[in-house]
């Protein structure tokens, strides 16, 4: 049965609550829905209460404009209310960097757990155009949802443009063009990609940042630099994964921090 809790500003946030023990909030990424994170909450249930929700703007929440990051903010604060005052938060990709600008806010984030959150810290690739926003605003407006796709997929995420071709026809692909919208809200936390240190600095809450052995070196290259700025951060590698979660090997390791 799915839960609700309704945000600041009145909009509704729907989530899966399971389990038992210490409460847990999940945050997934650009084109997610909570079933991206729904493996890792099956494969932590029997420690934790997990609070797996749909950011705004997708799946079963609702939303409301203008947008602004504060409002996603609030958003995990209903949700941390709703744990019981405080909970740790587990920030996949651009959700990763979400979790870390609430407990920037101040949020009650008990400890943080973040899966490779996506800045951009070195040459290693390109970064994405710096009037992503405007394109992206520009075909969503004329309702040209599947470029939109297809151009954060090629200028953000980095995937070559002869496989986003082939992916037009993908099964997944109409759901992604109905959350299209949402590529303006993970845009607008990235931001120009770079890596605030002086804001990640100011982040006491214990955190555990982690990346996978295969992923894109740009990937990796920011958990490390995330660790290495954050006061009580910690850094580990899962061997062999990539910046797809595996469940059976890194519900292990989120269990382990959060339970030290």
């Amino acid at each position: 049965m799915i839960s609700t809790v309704t945000s600041a500003d009145g909009t509704t946030i729907a989530f899966d609550r399971l389990g038992a023990g210490p409460p847990l909030v999940m945050v997934v990424g650009a084109f997610n829905t909570r079933s991206a994170t729904a493996p890792l909450a099956a494969a932590l249930e029997e420690r934790f209460t997990i609070l797996n929700y749909d950011r705004r703007g997708r799946g079963d929440s609702g939303d409301a404009q203008p947008y602004s990051v504060e409002r996603e903010i609030e958003d995990i604060e209903a949700l941390i209310a709703a744990a019981g005052g405080s909970a740790a938060v587990f920030g996949y990709s651009s959700g990763a960097v979400l979790a870390l600008r609430a407990a920037a806010y101040g949020s009650a984030v008990t400890k943080l757990v973040l899966y490779e959150p996506p800045f951009i810290v070195d040459d290693s690739r390109p970064r994405p155009p710096a009037d992503l926003l405007e394109q992206l605003d520009e075909l969503l407006s004329s309702g040209r949802r599947g470029d939109a796709v297809e151009l954060y997929q090629t200028k953000v995420i980095g995937i070559p443009e002869d496989v986003v071709a082939e992916l037009r026809h993908a099964p997944f692909r109409a759901g992604l063009e109905a959350i299209a919208h949402t590529l303006i809200y993970e845009a607008t936390i990235m931001g120009d990609f770079t890596l605030p240190t002086e804001s990640i600095a100011s982040i006491a809450t214990p955190t555990l940042v982690i990346d996978g052995e295969r992923s894109p070196p740009f990937l990796r290259n920011a958990t490390f630099a995330v660790a290495d700025v954050l006061p009580s951060g910690e850094r580990r590698t899962l061997a062999g994964q990539t910046h797809e979660i595996s469940p059976e090997t890194t519900a292990p390791v989120v269990d382990d921090f959060l339970s030290s």
